[in-house]
């Protein structure tokens, strides 16, 4: 067994297509059925039911299958220490991210590393935290930067980065931005519009409100902390954003004294497997996002422009 042939079962499994599983790996479907045939010859068994266009994985495949995800990890692992045997920094930077922190975060640390290791490859991938968490849990990704899980990291390695207070926000012209002393009952009894409730987020949020025996029902959810913004500047309803997104159109809400200190802030920051050794790549990333961390946040700051 090889590589190849290993990496050839895995995408057949996991997108049901020999087509398919060619565009994943970047070659023709013939070497697709090749690996697999020779595959099968060698271990003497049938690994894919063929039925019509169907491609349906034999209890041998099934069994096959984490297997071969270990030993391509093994070997993952054993590159990994080897190219770190020494200080050099080379290869793919791989990387998931969420669409705010990419857009928000990122730049510094990013243009620092560009400049001091342009021979490095940049592999982003932008996904909601909570899959790109599951990327580094399967190993699919080396490395998340994302908002952390206010649960706790499991299984997964933290390295906390950026506190990034919550605040109550609303249009300037929305009846609540001229209200003092507010309490939730009061923000509950307006339209709002808040981060999808399964996210980290969302879950701050929605967990702050049914603390006090209040359930939420938004007009709207989004994963999109930029089309939240849009939607609350508009005037859809209130919502629950990172302070450092606040601008001339969304402002702050002036929560009561009992509400002041009751939104909790958002972690962002490095999300590892602590399974998996950190490339030299990685690490080097990470040192340079922890160096850049106070531009990074100075760099969010609302222009009179932004809207």
């Amino acid at each position: 067994m090889d590589r190849p042939d290993l990496r050839a079962v895995i995408a057949v499994a996991e997108t049901g297509s020999f087509t398919a599983a060619a565009e994943q790996l970047g070659v023709t479907q013939p070497a697709i059925s090749r690996r697999i045939k020779d595959l099968e010859s060698e271990l003497n068994v049938r690994l894919f039911d063929r039925l019509g266009r169907d491609i349906r994985p034999t209890d041998a495949a099934r069994l096959l299958l984490p297997k071969a995800r270990e030993i391509l990890l093994s070997m993952l692992d054993a590159e990994t220490l080897m190219a770190s045997v020494d200080d050099e920094v080379t290869g793919t930077l791989r990387l998931a991210t969420s669409h705010h922190i990419g857009l928000h975060r990122l730049a510094p640390a990013l243009q620092a590393f560009t400049a001091k290791y342009p021979d490095v490859r940049l592999d982003i991938r932008f996904e909601d935290s909570e899959e790109a968490h599951a990327l580094v849990r399967d190993a699919e990704s080396e490395l998340a930067v994302v908002t952390l899980d206010p649960n706790g990291p499991g299984t997964l390695a933290y390295q906390p980065i950026w506190r990034d207070p919550l605040v109550f926000c609303a249009a300037v012209d929305h009846p609540l931005s001229t209200a003092s002393n507010l309490n939730l009952a009061q923000l509950a009894d307006y339209p709002c519009v808040l981060p999808d409730l399964a996210t980290y987020t969302g879950r701050i949020v929605s967990e702050l409100f049914a603390s006090h025996g209040i359930r939420l029902q938004p007009s709207m959810a989004t994963n999109y902390l930029e089309t939240i913004a849009m939607l609350v500047n508009i005037g859809v309803g209130w919502s629950a954003l990172p302070a450092t997104m606040m601008t001339e159109r969304v402002c702050a809400l002036a929560p009561g004294e009992a509400l002041s200190e009751s939104l909790p802030a958002r972690m962002l920051g490095c999300v590892t497997n602590p399974k998996r050794p950190l490339s030299n790549t990685v690490r080097s990333f990470i040192d340079l996002l922890v160096a850049n961390a106070d531009s990074a946040v100075l760099s969010m700051a609302p222009s009179t422009s932004e809207q």
